[in-house]
């Protein structure tokens, strides 16, 4: 593939990415700061066949999810049965007792989900995470791709590649197929959200509105868009990037400004679809990350495709004593965390630190997981002119409509610290983009 040429392009495309306002914001010491999120144009290549396990392993999961969410939520079968256990569900930050009894349209509770997966040196793709309630990241391998081909054309001319431009295609028809008669609309925080540039780019290329808090009103149990010119227009369908505990101020955190007054309560009777659905977080606890195995099996009478990390449950007693004895192998990990913080390698703490963590870990064993450290690949990244080799995963994404639909891309992060396996943007990483072979 003519790589080289693409190379020779990678800062004119950061200097497009910065036009474009392609960045991400952070909270740090109660300040809002924006960053460049950075691009290397080495893409990360997966070829056909590969992809193909991937996406078998990646639909089957986010089926069992969901039929999880599902049953949590009503008749909590895998409870009942001794699955999962009962303190997991119900002390996760990400159940809400709100949504008992409520079903969401066409069943379907994650909509989009971004599974985060890493290729280990064993060439074992093992998934890390997965987020349910508003992951994040497609818009960003989707424009570099775009500044790329503007800027090489002759790289995709001779490059065989899966076209990812279609994932504008394949959110709007998740959006259309639980619309329920009315306009589709991007909820967003507004301008101050971290991924606020997502939210314009996908209103853009879906044609969906992109809308604020005060720009919805719920009327006689149906939610309304308020045009410029003040009238009221039917909504049928509303992908929020506002969490769970700010959507909704007369039903969650009274306290939000952001949120719909009453908005849950069109959802509750089948007037709005929601996507994703609230209540999700459940399902994406880290926790309950460990049980995924389990689902599928439980639920399809499968076996898994896709490996979990080895994982441990403190909460377990012969997992705490697997724990203890393999303390320094391990990474202990926050289940209520996430963007790469809450995240402690056992290896790099001191003394005193490693006793009191383990003090922290026998009073609370149920906030946190353990892992094997997995030594997953590196990826060659352009630095002062020169590749070098630093970790990477992937951020795969699963749509659902009236079937699972994997985008052949994805958004994959690297470190750009050579010591480090933590790869998220919050803490300094950078994105490629994600070629798969058409052949």
């Amino acid at each position: 593939m003519k790589q080289l040429e693409l190379l020779q392009h990678t800062d004119n495309v950061n200097e497009l990415l910065a036009r474009y306002g392609v960045k991400f914001g952070i909270y740090k010491d109660n300040t809002f700061k924006e960053q460049l999120f950075p691009f290397d144009s080495i893409p990360r290549i997966i070829e056909n066949e590969e992809f193909d396990y991937l996406e078998k392993g990646l639909k089957q999961r986010v089926i069992a999810l969901n039929l999880f969410l599902k049953d949590i939520y009503s008749k909590k079968r895998i409870v009942k049965d001794g699955i999962v256990p009962e303190d997991f569900i119900y002390v996760s930050g990400g159940y809400m007792a709100e949504c008992e009894g409520v079903m969401p349209a066409k069943g379907i509770y994650s909509h989009i989900s971004g599974i985060d997966l890493v290729k280990g040196k064993d060439g074992i793709w093992y998934i890390l995470e997965d987020n349910l309630r508003v992951p994040s990241g497609a818009s960003y391998p989707m424009i570099a791709r775009e500044l790329c081909r503007r800027s090489s054309p002759e790289t995709f001319q001779a490059a065989h590649l899966e076209d990812n431009r279609n994932y504008a295609n394949l959110l709007r028809r998740a959006m259309d197929y639980v619309n329920m008669g009315g306009h589709t609309v991007i909820l967003t925080p507004g301008r101050y959200n971290a991924a606020y540039f997502e939210h314009s780019y996908l209103a853009e290329k879906t044609g969906a509105h992109l809308v604020n808090g005060s720009e919805l009103i719920v009327e006689e149990e149906k939610l309304f868009y308020i045009t410029a010119d003040g009238k009221r227009e039917r909504v049928g369908a509303v992908y929020r990037r506002i969490s769970d505990e700010y959507l909704d101020p007369m039903n969650f955190n009274p306290d939000s400004l952001i949120g719909i007054p009453h908005i849950f309560d069109v959802f509750r009777k089948g007037n709005v679809a929601l996507l994703n659905a609230p209540g999700n977080g459940v399902a994406d606890d880290k926790g309950i990350y460990y049980f995924v195995p389990k689902m599928i099996r439980y639920y399809l009478n499968e076996d898994p495709i896709l490996n979990n990390a080895p994982t441990y449950l403190p909460f377990y007693e012969a997992d705490m004593k697997y724990v203890l004895e393999n303390f320094d192998n391990l990474v202990l990990k926050d289940v209520a965390e996430a963007g790469g913080y809450g995240v402690a390698f056992g290896s790099s703490m001191t003394k005193k630190q490693k006793a009191d963590f383990i003090e922290l870990l026998k009073k609370e064993p149920r906030r946190f997981i353990a892992q094997e450290v997995i030594d997953f690949q590196d990826l060659d990244i352009m630095e002062e002119g020169r590749a070098v080799p630093r970790k990477a995963d992937l951020r795969a994404f699963v749509l659902m409509a009236d079937e699972p639909l994997v985008w052949k891309s994805g958004l994959t992060r690297f470190s750009r610290n050579p010591d480090s396996f933590i790869v998220n943007s919050s803490q300094g990483g950078g994105f490629k983009d994600t070629w798969v072979l058409s052949r």
